[in-house]
């Protein structure tokens, strides 16, 4: 009988070792700086796993190597993780420049739209609250997917912004070009609650406004710091 248990007990932690083996953990922060970025979105390309990053900027995915991970937030650059191993990852996002995030927007009007109820249906229905289920309410993966969720309306908040506030249009109101035009918008870039309550002609108003601030500005606080290239090279670009 003994020998039945240990037998039991062996097969238990065999799965469970197993199963541990096939979660990649590790942290997301910006790059250049210390801030751990909460609520980014990871996806496994291969199996569909989702995950999203805790207030700390952890998280953990199941996964296997071989598999591509992708990391997306709305304001940075998503990045690409070719799974080697199973070892902790510290994944480092670039802050998104404005080219950037337009041809991101271009290229969504010209292919098909993310449709996160579409691609992710299993995140809106684990979403879901039912009075009588405890653990819709309390359970990790219940959570996540309200955390998911809020980010992808926070995405859909951001392209909307994207849209409105353009390269074009900026550069149509204020002497700006190149980089500095980029840094321009990414100082004084408008809020979502901002562009939603207000028209093309309130934004001139406020674009002319933001541009007088930016002038009385010294010239040395008129650029956005440049961060260094990360050091991971984990990721793939």
């Amino acid at each position: 009988m003994q020998k039945q248990y240990f037998l039991i007990f062996l097969i238990c932690l065999t799965a469970g070792l197993a199963s541990a083996q096939k979660t990649l953990k590790g942290t997301v922060s910006e790059n250049g700086t210390a801030n751990k970025l909460t609520n980014v979105f990871i996806r496994d390309n291969s199996s569909k796993q989702t995950a999203i990053t805790d207030d700390k900027g952890n998280f953990e995915i199941k996964t296997e190597p071989g598999h591509i991970i992708i990391f997306d937030s709305p304001g940075y650059t998503s990045d690409t993780l070719y799974v080697v191993d199973l070892k902790p990852k510290n994944i480092q996002l670039e802050v998104k420049s404005i080219a950037l995030r337009e041809v991101s927007v271009t290229s969504s009007r010209q292919g098909q739209a993310f449709d996160p109820h579409k691609e992710y249906p299993e995140v809106y229905e684990k979403s879901k609250l039912y009075v009588l289920s405890p653990t819709t309410w309390f359970g990790k993966e219940n959570r996540d997917a309200r955390k998911m969720k809020k980010y992808f309306r926070t995405e859909a908040e951001q392209r909307h912004v994207d849209e409105v506030f353009t390269r074009t249009y900026v550069g149509s109101i204020v002497p700006l070009k190149g980089q500095d035009l980029d840094d321009f918008m990414t100082m004084y870039r408008p809020s979502y609650e901002f562009i939603k309550g207000n028209d093309k002609q309130s934004l001139a108003v406020y674009i002319n406004d933001s541009y007088k601030k930016y002038q009385d500005l010294p010239p040395e606080k008129r650029h956005i710091a440049k961060l260094p290239p990360s050091k991971d090279t984990l990721s793939l670009k």
